[in-house]
């Protein structure tokens, strides 16, 4: 069942604790709470990153609680049937994960007062990371040559689909009171301002000193360093740490370590026609 994949709504899902069933619950069943905050990203777009921020945000500042409980147990992932087991025991208020496109997220967000949070990273950079992800994790199929790889990247031949078509269906909502879009890049070049940000979205009122403690204690080395933040923990079932940690880098432009000039300038040329009609500017444009 390792690194094989289904496909449900046309979208591909891995075997490994996915299913169709539970797919269809979260979207059409999944009970949506007006206090419940949603980290909701495309992979390898910063998710675990806003997660540390966000539980840190919950707790002032105070590292305690990242240090003592297991991140996927403070914010389960819908998405699969052991994070959707979680979620619907989870006391409130809850903090939930997600890399659902806006299509299968449940509907009743749309009766709540629910928060989302978005967080968009430059794709070259999420297809990069997710090239590397991929050959650890045991829920994603093999990604072979990166060659090979970015063919599948721009044809959405991925678990979740297409990136384009990710950002676009959720960027939709912009506009809405109860979603807020931020950028990696933004995270990595301004974090106290991003997480003031975040704060006044969640109504979350914190000193300067609990800013910054956040800041600190959701940096990268704090995390890499945090059995709790850094996925050491997770079953070999699900990845293979011999082949790497779960967090590698956790810096933007690292696409250009990889990418020839012709596969830039054809990732340019497909970026620009599918993301011309969003009528938006991102760091990375």
């Amino acid at each position: 069942m390792a690194r094989e994949y289904f496909t449900h709504k046309g979208l591909l899902f891995p075997c490994l604790n996915y299913s169709p069933e539970a797919l269809s619950y979260v979207e059409n069943e999944f009970q949506v709470r007006d206090d419940d905050i949603f980290n909701v990203t495309y992979p390898k777009s910063g998710t675990n990153w806003m997660l540390e921020i966000l539980s840190l945000i919950c707790c002032f500042g105070d590292p305690g609680w990242v240090r003592s409980m297991l991140n996927w147990e403070r914010s389960p992932w819908v998405d699969n049937q052991n994070g959707l087991k979680a979620a619907l025991k989870y006391p409130p208020p809850r903090l939930i994960c997600s890399h659902l496109p806006v299509q299968l997220f449940p509907k009743y967000l749309q009766r709540s007062k629910a928060k989302i949070i978005y967080t968009l990273r430059c794709p070259k950079d999420v297809l990069v990371s997710l090239y590397h992800f991929s050959k650890l994790l045991r829920l994603f199929k093999d990604p072979g040559s990166l060659d090979s790889f970015f063919e599948d990247f721009l044809s959405g031949n991925v678990a979740y689909g297409s990136w384009f078509d990710h950002v676009t269906g959720w960027m939709g909502l912009k506009g809405n009171e109860n979603f807020f879009p931020i950028t990696y890049e933004e995270l990595q070049q301004d974090p106290l301002g991003s997480v003031r940000r975040i704060c006044h979205f969640l109504g979350k009122e914190l000193s300067e000193e609990q800013v910054a403690a956040v800041v600190e204690n959701a940096s990268f080395q704090s995390m890499k360093g945090n059995k709790m933040s850094n996925f050491s923990q997770l079953d070999d079932k699900y990845m293979d740490h011999q082949k790497g940690e779960f967090l590698r880098k956790g810096i933007c432009g690292d696409w250009r370590n990889h990418f020839s000039e012709a596969q830039s300038q054809r990732f340019d040329t497909v970026y620009r026609e599918r993301m011309q009609g969003l009528g938006m500017t991102f760091p990375w444009d």
